[in-house]
């Protein structure tokens, strides 16, 4: 078990790095921590003061300054306690004050959903990190805490912050580079997610200890004997990987652990950038290279700063592995990332190249700024910290790194927004190519332009990848034709609102337009009808968000309401009723089976009724329907009735393919008290299963309350409505 930390063994631990602590400090942090949370305990029993000081040490660990200690001493104050940022901002002053208040949530804020509250809380966490990238960090540290001791929460819960853990946090920590703590998030996430799975691995790795050992240990001696007649001065050490990377690559090449030999890696630590290609020669001499596995990300180092010489050799009984090598400090950047080179540790002056090292940080963040909607917002976050990367050159022989599947016009406003507003066609490797081609790794990519200001096409915003470009493109039509997407957005938030019975005095009051405003970021109404205008929100967003601020100005809801009683919806048949429209032929759309309790909405077909959709169906997301298409949807809403009805719902299960599971999912499903119209079962070369379930129920609730007794199957990782 390991040992409990204390505040001495906290500052002996920020003296290891910093002499010069500041003692009083800390220990005046520490005692504000213990009494705002005295009242207070953990779901294990133990005083909540615990979780602050584990993280504060986390902090420590990675060799933060004093600031960032405290103020993960004292991150959840103003959470959870009386405490507020005034009263943090007068003890320890702005910094601190600003550090905790950007990693506390927004619980005081009502939202139509626990879904858009997360978003939510993510997107003020990363604008927080766009003004102090230390948010970031203290909110990793808690976040790595909370995973160590997860086992007194429920199931439902571990499994909703692992599934977290692993979308977000984990690799927001690779794209920091910070390694040490991503490999430990990701393998504490998988051991609640693939329980089962988790400790098959961890034992069968177990198993071969002895095994892996005895074999590292031959190639260290041989290794660490030819540097010292090569004069090079080298720690050699190997490392087995992560449980999480081989849960991975098990099923992502269909293996067992006895199929996977290289499970280790040897890592050959030198003093100069020139001892690690002496070295990389001496082992491609000393081990035969499998072609095609060699990587020099010292000459292209990742986007996350790390640097490294990789490369897979057959080893001294025919058993693959992989050497690592790297300088002292690329090693430190490695296993720190981002932390190592943060330019407020004490005695440490600003740099050039810390900031210039943080420049893409800061660069994604104002990026994110211009994005108002909350499910774009995370959209776009994900393509820009998670998507597999692809290197291309500049004419000029400099590295560019883009997502995967980027295009000639994401290179184009990478290199600056003027090269993407003059952009006229590209090349890749001296050949002409199409504005979509995707680029591949190594590419020789050069845009072509014209001397006069043209600007982008709408069409790029269908091809462009990054959120670099998209951004660009629709701050161009946001500001050229401001005036006219500003007329534009009136008149589409005018047709939306006459479309559902209301005028704009109705809705669009002082105070619910300040509500709006706040809502999305806009300074003006002109802001909102012009980002309406360019697409940038819709106007049937806008006008559901004023009519439920509306409503619930007049503490009512709308039949009740004497102005709206004049435009009462009208019953269409079965259990759904649509505005406007009597006695309509109404059909529940089998692409999205929505059920009682989903958010709907209608959609008048040619000939065929009022085809009713679930709100977040794919088939009508806005970039799918044309402006004609988007006229003929329609509001609609569930009649509440005492006679029940069985509606049928899909849930994809995606699981691991062990024997007996499919019997284990149909069981779970039986005891629900579930009928189970269909099931369809497949394999994949992964080793993985997806099982599709058709079932009738009468409700969202149960639908969902039978996902979360399937969650319990071991071996199911994930499930999703179809």
């Amino acid at each position: 078990m390991q040992e409990a930390i204390t505040v001495e063994k906290l500052i002996e631990r920020m003296r290891q790095y910093n002499p010069n602590v500041d003692i009083s400090s800390v220990v005046r942090a520490y005692e504000h921590c213990k009494k705002a949370h005295s009242a207070q305990t953990r779901n294990s029993g133990e005083p909540f003061y615990i979780h602050p000081l584990e993280v504060a040490y986390i902090l420590a660990e990675m060799e933060l300054d004093t600031e960032s200690v405290i103020a993960g001493l004292l991150h959840d104050v103003i959470e959870d306690t009386s405490v507020n940022y005034d009263d943090l901002k007068q003890e320890f002053g702005e910094n601190v004050a600003a550090l905790v208040e950007g990693v506390t949530k927004l619980e005081k804020i009502k939202y139509t959903s626990k879904e858009e509250q997360q978003v939510e809380n993510l997107r003020k966490m990363f604008f927080a990190m766009a003004k102090d990238i230390r948010v970031i960090l203290i909110k990793l540290a808690d976040r790595l805490h909370n995973m160590r001791t997860m086992r007194s929460m429920t199931a439902e819960k571990q499994r909703e912050k692992s599934r977290e853990t692993l979308e977000v946090y984990a690799p927001l920590a690779h794209r920091l580079g910070i390694s040490k703590i991503k490999c430990e998030l990701e393998d504490l996430s998988l051991r609640y997610l693939d329980n089962v799975a988790f400790y098959e691995i961890a034992e069968g790795l177990n198993q071969k200890k002895s095994e892996r050992e005895e074999y590292v240990n031959l190639i260290r001696d041989t290794l660490s004997d030819r540097m010292q007649a090569l004069g090079i001065n080298a720690a050699i050490e190997g490392r087995a990987k992560h449980i999480y990377s081989i849960y991975r690559k098990m099923y992502t090449q269909g293996k067992t652990l006895d199929e996977i030999y290289d499970l280790f890696a040897v890592r050959v630590i030198v003093d100069t950038v020139a001892d690690c290609y002496t070295t990389l020669g001496m082992v491609h001499e000393q081990y035969k290279p499998i072609p095609g596995r060699f990587k020099d990300y010292i000459a292209m180092p990742k986007p996350n700063m790390y640097q490294s010489l990789h490369t897979t050799l057959i080893g001294p009984s025919g058993q693959p592995f992989e050497v690592q090598i790297r300088t002292h400090e690329m090693h430190h950047v490695a296993e720190s990332g981002v932390a190592a080179h943060w330019k407020y540790k004490e005695g440490l002056n600003s740099s050039e190249a810390a900031d210039e090292k943080l420049a893409w940080v800061r660069e994604m963040l104002d990026i994110q700024s211009e994005v108002t909607d909350s499910e774009e917002f995370m959209q776009t976050l994900k393509i820009d910290l998670f998507a597999d990367e692809v290197f291309v050159f500049t004419p000029r022989g400099d590295v560019v790194s883009l997502p995967q599947g980027a295009t000639p016009v994401d290179f184009a406003f990478y290199i600056h927004s003027a090269v993407g507003y003059r952009m006229m066609g590209a090349k890749a490797n001296s050949r002409i190519v199409p504005l979509d081609y995707k680029l591949q790794n190594g590419d020789i990519v050069e845009i072509l332009t014209t001397s006069a200001v043209h600007g982008p096409s709408k069409d790029w915003l269908k091809i462009v990848k990054t959120s670099q470009a998209r951004n660009k493109i629709n701050s161009w039509f946001k500001k050229e034709n401001r005036e006219a997407n500003i007329a534009r957005g009136k008149e589409s938030i005018d047709h939306e609102l006459k479309r559902i019975g209301y005028t704009a005095s109705d809705l669009i009051t002082p105070h619910s337009t300040e509500q709006m405003l706040r809502r999305y970021g806009f300074n003006s109404l002109d802001d909102m009808y012009s980002a309406v205008g360019y697409g940038g929100i819709t106007a049937a967003k806008v006008v559901m968000r004023l009519r439920e601020q509306y409503l619930q100005a007049h503490n009512a809801p709308e039949a009740a309401n004497a102005h709206v009683a004049q435009r009462r919806v009208k019953k269409g048949s079965g259990n759904i009723e649509v505005e406007g429209i009597d006695n309509c032929l109404i059909r529940l759309s089998r692409c999205c089976t929505p059920v009682p309790g989903d958010k709907i909405i209608g959609f008048i077909t040619r000939g065929r009724g009022v085809s009713i959709h679930r709100a977040d169906c794919i088939n009508i997301a806005p970039e799918k329907l044309t402006p004609e298409m988007q006229q003929r949807m329609i509001r609609c809403s569930w009649i509440e009735t005492e006679q029940s009805t069985a509606y049928t719902g899909e849930l994809r299960i995606d699981c691991a393919n062990r024997n007996g599971i499919l019997a284990d999912i149909t069981a779970a499903i039986a005891a629900s008290n579930v009928t189970l119209v269909a099931c369809n079962a497949r394999t994949n070369k992964d080793r993985a299963a997806a099982i599709t379930a058709r079932v009738e129920v009468e409700s969202k609730q149960q639908l969902e309350e039978l996902a979360k007794k399937i969650h319990h199957v071991p071996g199911v990782f994930e499930i999703k409505r179809i």
